[in-house]
């Protein structure tokens, strides 16, 4: 039997990418959909997480950090798992996640697409050989849409830097407003918006006379709609926790 998938945010960019990625095939099948807006939609669509009274099996949620946070209280009212992509999530929002993950399997990433958690490991491993004679920086592009800067996988891109080190690090948002020169520690990260590019992160490392540059280019949502449905197929089979893309692909 299918399961039923619960979309918040389900006509939005990403919601819409979700439910292509869910009728590409599959045992999941589009049932209920949260979003302010009217449209289309396959099953039964709500304009908020507290409306709905229909039964889901999981639910996949792209919106805002509010949204996020009433989706999650609907899932654990009806002991459902979920799987979030919302980036922008603060202290008390991640906090809340993970005291949720106690009770029901949450899953959390900030970008779901394999090729960008390949590219972590990457990162990881040259920041490992290479050591403080080279200087990391991260560039992050993004459509003319998308709110929060830096992305949430630009940061995730400087986590994977600072846990491979093995001094401090300091992350540093453009530099306009500085006027000193670069310090080894520093990590530094820059966001270019326009377009409709879906997302670009590079990052350099820059050293004497060499550099390396390890890029990862999304061609459209597609990827991140994929890999959040492959994620929604693995935690239906899971206990309560808090999962990552880490337990999926296991790089």
């Amino acid at each position: 039997m299918k399961k039923r998938v619960l979309i918040n945010g389900a006509l939005g960019h990403m919601g819409q990418a979700v439910l292509a990625a869910i009728n590409a095939g599959g045992d999941l099948v589009p049932a209920v959909g949260i979003d302010l807006q009217k449209g289309a939609f396959p099953g039964t669509l709500f304009s908020s997480a507290v409306e709905v009274d229909v039964p889901f099996d999981v639910a996949i949620d792209f919106s805002r950090p509010q949204a996020t946070m009433a989706v999650l209280e609907l899932c654990l009212r009806e002991r459902k798992p979920l799987v979030t992509g919302t980036t922008g999530l603060g202290e008390a929002e991640m906090a809340r996640l993970k005291e949720a993950s106690k009770t029901i399997p949450v899953f959390y990433s900030r970008n779901m697409s394999l090729g960008v958690n390949l590219q972590l490991a990457l990162v990881q491993a040259a920041t490992r050989v290479l050591g403080d004679a080279f200087d990391p920086e991260i560039v992050e592009t993004h459509h003319n849409l998308k709110v929060d800067a830096p992305s949430g996988t630009a940061l995730m891109l400087a986590e994977a830097i600072e846990t491979a080190r093995s001094g401090g690090s300091e992350l540093v948002f453009g530099r306009h407003e500085t006027n000193k020169r670069r310090d080894k520690t520093e990590i530094g990260i820059h966001s270019l918006r326009g377009g409709n590019k879906a997302g670009e992160h590079t990052v350099y490392f820059l050293g004497t006379d060499e550099e390396i540059i390890i890029t990862h280019r999304a061609g459209s949502k597609r990827v991140f709609a994929e890999g959040a449905v492959k994620a929604a197929a693995f935690i239906l089979c899971q206990i309560p926790g808090f999962y990552t893309m880490k337990d999926v692909i296991h790089i």
